[in-house]
């Protein structure tokens, strides 16, 4: 039987959802002249006036990276790369690792034995009768959910140490379980899952992890990125 100190002593608070930018390779003019080769011909960056300098694309470049996205000249965008660290719940993982043109790795539970964290969402969403997929509004329902999850905790680490290996004492572990992983890939390869993944019926948790990438990726492609994400 579990007890309430069993529950005082799992009691965790509920880790976030993060994204880290890692890295990143190129830059809005790396697309224009990947496309510019063609013709054997390449661009400069052009500069701002006053005290305080800054390289921007000219005009005719800014129009030639609009032409490529609306055009569905995607080849120049995969010359710019980045990476990112993704801290999320196994069922977000589940979903965004279906993205096949990015790159994937995960942490794994055949070489991880510490304690597992929890996702516990602030409120829990109601079912949308006219979707077969989604959620509608708040349900004002109460779990013992610390319970339920000190259950399963408890399961697994009975299994480690009983001898049971890792990699099938991880079976007992929920979906609410916190994962992590590096994923990088092109920009055209991101601007694709970010399409379909920042939408507004896209699951909110899942959403997070792609407005959270989003946002980098304007942030170091300012005109690409729009290009190819506005369509």
């Amino acid at each position: 039987m579990i007890t309430q100190d069993d529950i005082d002593g799992f009691s965790q608070d509920s880790p976030s959802i993060k994204v880290t930018h890692i890295d990143h390779m190129g830059n809005d003019l790396s697309v224009v002249n990947a496309a510019r080769v063609s013709f054997g011909k390449q661009s400069n960056w052009t500069y701002t006036e006053g005290y305080d300098r800054r390289p921007e694309l000219s005009r005719s470049d800014a129009k030639l990276i609009k032409y490529l996205a609306t055009h569905s000249h995607f080849s120049p965008f995969g010359h710019c790369f980045a990476s990112f660290h993704i801290s999320a719940p196994l069922f977000v993982a589940r979903q965004l690792v279906k993205h096949k043109f990015l790159r994937w790795n995960e942490i794994s539970r055949r070489y991880v034995s510490d304690t597992p964290e929890f996702y516990r969402p602030e409120a829990w969403r109601g079912h949308n009768p006219d979707k077969k997929q989604g959620s509608s509004g708040i349900v004002n329902i109460i779990l013992d959910d610390e319970v339920q999850w000190h259950r399963q905790l408890s399961t697994y680490q009975t299994l480690l140490s009983e001898g049971v290996c890792p990699e099938q004492a991880r079976m007992v572990l929920p979906q609410s379980m916190m994962t992590e992983w590096y994923w990088s890939g092109s920009l055209d390869a991101f601007a694709d899952m970010c399409v379909l993944r920042c939408a507004s019926d896209t699951q909110a948790e899942t959403r997070v992890v792609a407005d959270g990438i989003s946002e980098e990726m304007n942030a170091h492609w300012p005109v690409s990125w729009p290009a190819l994400t506005s369509n």
